[in-house]
């Protein structure tokens, strides 16, 4: 069985790296916890996506922006990154760590929850399901300098992005075809400043979000049987969706623009004070990584094949406030406290003590 393996292929992605405590900014908490509730919720719908054309019409539009949103902010809050020794221990604390206890955790996971599939091997270089956003982060992560230096980032970032979906041998180590078609979205984050996002948080953007987002679910409706859902993935080239060459641009650049102007909406719609789901903002990444076992489960145990009624419509509503309760559990404090050990290692025996 495929690392990724389930009836649809997911991409998703974990939350950022958050900024010091005493910097911390309510809205991209609020903005994480947000979408980190999307990212729950959308894999929660995937099984219903084969019976519901509703379901998989909101499925995508979810999957249009949830991504280049967690991209961008990861992009955002990586403008600072150097090869300081304080920068490159957070890189090993709070991504390249996490990464090696959950491709270990995962595969050992699936070696025992899935009784009827052989075991997947084990192997540091092809990520396991969700992990796959961490091996990416750690690559654009190291990338960041390249970036700040180049006269045009953003256009040769398409460029590269483009390059990717018309190239089927890239191997799958490191999920590289996601981390290049992807880019884009990173490198528009490494550019943006704080007034960006207050400028999608105006009173006539906010507004216009709303019918927008109606207009997305209804195309996403008419196109739910028309069009395969890997271009949203990101991680198979035109070849391997058998389109032309042709469709490589065309798509890129139409993917990006519904992303654009989605996640804009998302923006829009974050609450910039505090509320009761900001502090839960901080511990997104233990919500997403642990809710990939439930998930996991929820397909291998057939819980989805329970009763009849699950893929009715009250079913739907059923699975979404479940998944929003689980990963609004996963994200609190005594969990964070719980991972700390995986998550947000000290490892002060690693490093020389010069490393501040």
């Amino acid at each position: 069985m495929s690392p990724t393996a389930t009836s649809r292929p997911v991409a998703t992605a974990p939350p950022l790296p958050s900024p010091a405590p005493s910097a911390r900014d309510p809205f991209f908490d609020n903005a994480k916890y947000l979408a980190i509730v999307l990212v729950a919720v959308g894999h929660a719908w995937e099984p219903l996506t084969h019976t519901s054309r509703t379901a998989l019409a909101l499925y995508l539009t979810v999957f249009t922006f949830h991504m280049p949103a967690f991209i961008l902010m990861s992009g955002y809050f990586s403008r600072g990154f150097d090869f300081t020794p304080a920068k490159i221990k957070r890189l090993v604390t709070g991504v390249a760590v996490p990464y090696l206890v959950f491709q270990t955790g995962y595969i050992l996971f699936q070696h025992w929850a899935e009784d009827d599939a052989p075991p997947d091997p084990f192997t540091l270089t092809n990520p396991w399901y969700l992990n796959w956003f961490l091996a990416a982060l750690f690559v654009w992560r190291l990338t960041t300098p390249v970036w700040q230096v180049l006269r045009w980032p953003v256009p040769i970032a398409f460029a590269i992005s483009i390059g990717a979906m018309v190239a089927p041998h890239t191997g799958p180590d490191f999920d590289l075809m996601r981390v290049l078609q992807f880019l884009p979205f990173f490198v528009i984050g490494l550019r943006m400043k704080p007034e960006h996002f207050a400028l999608v948080q105006k009173r006539w953007v906010r507004i216009a979000a709303v019918p927008v987002f109606a207009c997305a679910i209804a195309v996403a409706w008419f196109l739910a049987p028309r069009i395969d859902s890997g271009w949203f993935y990101r991680n198979d080239s035109v070849q391997d969706l058998h389109q032309p060459l042709w469709t490589a641009p065309v798509m890129g650049l139409a993917l990006f623009g519904c992303a654009a102007v989605l996640t804009a909406g998302f923006f829009a719609w974050v609450p910039r004070r505090r509320t009761w789901f900001t502090a839960l903002g901080a511990g997104t990444i233990s919500g997403f990584l642990l809710h990939g076992f439930v998930i996991k489960m929820s397909r291998w145990w057939g819980w989805y094949d329970a009763a009849a009624w699950v893929r009715q419509p009250v079913g739907m509503v059923v699975v979404t406030a479940l998944a929003v309760i689980m990963i609004t559990v996963l994200c609190t404090a005594p969990v964070r406290r719980v991972l700390r050990f995986a998550l947000e290692p000290r490892m002060t025996w690693a490093f020389r003590p010069s490393a501040p």
